[in-house]
């Protein structure tokens, strides 16, 4: 342990209300019962052994998933009392497991920092739950208690002696809430885990898989830095990482920072160890730090001429990856999503400390701040010319807006929430999807062949290219400073192409184009990826329509399908119209995809891999998969 012990008990916990509305309303508390809210179970209950951790009382947290669907967290910070709570007559145990909002931290000498009012209660995974058992190694006793959707089977009670002080919640996710998935995604986990390890300082965090024997044991001792060095591992870096920490005003700051060779940023933001992806005041003020301190620095050192303009946000932060971490003892959210800090003490702290600091590093590391200065005015060249690109571009653009393309065939409603748009590969495969589809609410535009890379290419060719802008203009939102969602005119936007290597090249693409200009449309969960089928079998009379190998291989068992009757779809032009419409685009049967970004770092790691010209990241990639890919048609 890192902290002498403190008194804690019954008297810490605060019950401010009973918990029954939560099966009833559970969108009330997790917004949605999807499977990415069903991994806010786990998060929950990892979240208050990360509390202990920054609070100094525990240093190893162990994730397991069993292979009876449920899942099990176990830390060695303080144990939870299990004394008669004042106000319930129950157990401190079960109050804080059957009570909303009953916690340590509300009050008492429970936290000095923590996460705070968070999206899940622990109580709530209980109530989501229909069982959950609990563990507590204290006073040298081990007590359990078990609950079934939340109503204890018994009360707390002794069952063994014990050396160890650790903590263990196990819960079994509830099907008849979570209906759509109860099965947790071990990726999803680690990469959460891994995240809070480079946040949380000497923590061990443990995961381990029993489905598939899938283990991680994460320890990073250079903390952020070590994390931005993660960021950037597949970067050509300048410098070493620049690190600060330091308190200001009770508030606890920590920035690590690095310039790269790629014309990208990276910035990063936590309050608690919360994400924040809008950043707001603690981000905002070191923006405006960062920019402060390197046009004072290229003044004073007569590289910014006086003629010059300053520089600006955007060119401080082009080539730039940062990790942002503030600990604030009551953080103030904009959002229940906690997406925004509103604490104003967070903006001051930020900017003393930060910009402080770095410019002593520039004034002592004279080398380190000419290729910073370099690096930015490029930056700041790139940002005229590209505005100049963009005038351009609109400007020409402003008479052809109130036309839609004339390839694109419309649907007639004009209900954006009904309406479907597929961009489709090809003039025949677009000629058989208009003659199928439902014209009321299904809209097809077909794209010419690949569309541009648009991860490297430079922003006036990206939209002189005739199909993005027939792309964009049939959208209608726009883009850049004009971009409206509220004018987005299909609220289904599905990329429909082959199921083979050049149709994934078209969709890869396509997503690529999205992935950075339209980046909102992935976020509000608007783009779709079709998924055609693979096979067709026929026995006699009887077909059947098949999307996977392991399908198809259950089918011709179960039929005694011989391969002669068999057809594989290479291209959605082997399908006629009705076939096309009957497998892929009829909604009462048609399987499609969610494109989501669950990790925004990742994707962009992903993209950077697939799209840019470095051939080694590629090389490593696809020889790390080549054994998993099947149907490869070449």
């Amino acid at each position: 342990m890192t902290k002498k012990e403190e008194h804690y008990g019954a008297e810490d916990i605060q019950v401010l209300e009973w918990l029954e509305p939560v099966r009833k309303r559970p969108w009330m508390y997790i917004w949605s019962t999807d499977e990415t809210w069903l991994h806010h179970l786990v998060w929950e209950i990892v979240d208050n052994s990360i509390d202990e951790a920054m609070a100094g009382f525990c240093d190893e947290i162990t994730v397991t998933i069993w292979t009876d669907w449920s899942c099990m967290v176990e830390d060695n910070g303080r144990w939870i009392p299990t004394e008669i709570h004042s106000k319930t007559g129950k157990s401190t145990l079960e109050t804080i497991l059957t009570v909303l909002h009953a916690w340590g931290k509300f009050g008492g000498s429970g936290y000095k920092v923590s996460w705070g009012l968070h999206w899940v209660w622990s109580s709530v995974v209980n109530a989501l739950s229909t069982k959950l058992e609990a563990w507590v190694h204290r006073d040298w006793k081990i007590f359990y208690q078990a609950f079934e959707r939340w109503i204890p089977v018994e009360n707390a009670k002794e069952i063994w002696k014990t050396k160890k002080r650790w903590t263990i919640i196990k819960f079994f996710p509830d099907d008849t809430i979570f209906k759509e998935s109860i099965v947790f995604s071990n990726k999803t986990i680690v990469n959460r885990l891994r995240q809070q390890a480079y946040l949380t300082k000497w923590i061990k965090i443990n995961f381990l898989d029993e489905r598939t024997d899938y283990k991680y044991r994460f320890f990073f001792e250079g903390w952020i830095r070590s994390y931005v060095n993660f960021l950037n591992k597949n970067e050509d870096a300048i410098w070493e990482v620049f690190y600060v920490e330091k308190e200001k005003n009770d508030i606890n700051v920590e920035v690590a920072m690095q310039y790269n060779k790629e014309f990208s940023n990276n910035i990063i933001s936590f309050v608690n160890n919360i994400h924040t992806p809008d950043g707001w005041s603690h981000m905002v003020w070191f923006r405006t730090a960062l920019t402060r301190t390197i046009n004072r620095y290229a003044r004073d050192k007569w590289i910014l001429k006086e003629k010059d303009q300053n520089l600006t946000n955007d060119d401080v932060v082009e080539w730039l990856t940062c990790v942002i971490s503030v600990k604030v003892i009551d953080p103030q959210f904009e959002w229940q999503t906690k997406s925004k800090l509103g604490t104003a003490e967070a903006r001051w702290a930020v900017d003393w400390v930060f910009g402080e600091k770095f410019m002593e590093f520039l004034e002592e590391n004279p080398g380190e701040a000419k290729n910073i200065c370099e690096k930015v005015f490029l930056a700041a060249k790139a940002r005229l010319a590209a505005r100049a690109a963009r005038d351009t571009v609109i400007r020409k653009w402003a008479l052809e807006w109130m036309t839609l393309p004339g390839k694109l065939a419309d649907c007639s409603s004009r209900d954006p929430k009904v309406s479907e748009l597929y961009i489709v590969e090809g003039d025949s495969a677009g000629g058989s999807a208009k003659q199928w589809r439902n014209r009321e609410i299904q809209a097809i535009l077909p794209l010419r062949g690949k569309i541009l890379n648009t991860e490297q290419a430079r922003i006036d060719k990206i939209f002189w290219n005739n199909e993005i802008k027939s792309l964009i203009i049939a959208i209608w939102t726009s883009i850049w400073e004009t971009f409206d969602i509220n004018r987005l005119r299909y609220h289904r936007i599905v990329i429909m192409t082959d199921a083979d290597v050049d149709g994934a090249h078209i969709r890869t693409l396509i997503m690529t184009f999205f992935f950075r200009y339209l980046r909102d449309l992935i976020d509000g969960w608007y783009i779709y990826i079709a998924q055609p089928p693979l096979y067709r079998l026929a026995k006699w009379k009887q077909s059947w329509y098949v999307y996977s190998d392991e399908e198809k291989e259950r089918l011709m068992a179960e039929h005694n399908i011989v391969w002669e009757n068999i057809q594989r779809y290479k291209g959605l032009w082997e399908m006629n119209p009705e076939q096309l419409w009957e497998t892929t685009m009829d909604p009462s049967v048609r399987k499609m995809f969610r494109v989501t970004v669950e990790d925004a770092t990742k994707a962009d790691e992903m993209f950077k891999i697939l799209m840019w010209d470095e051939v080694a990241p590629r090389r490593r990639f696809i020889q790390s998969r080549a054994k998993s890919v099947k149907n490869l048609d070449v």
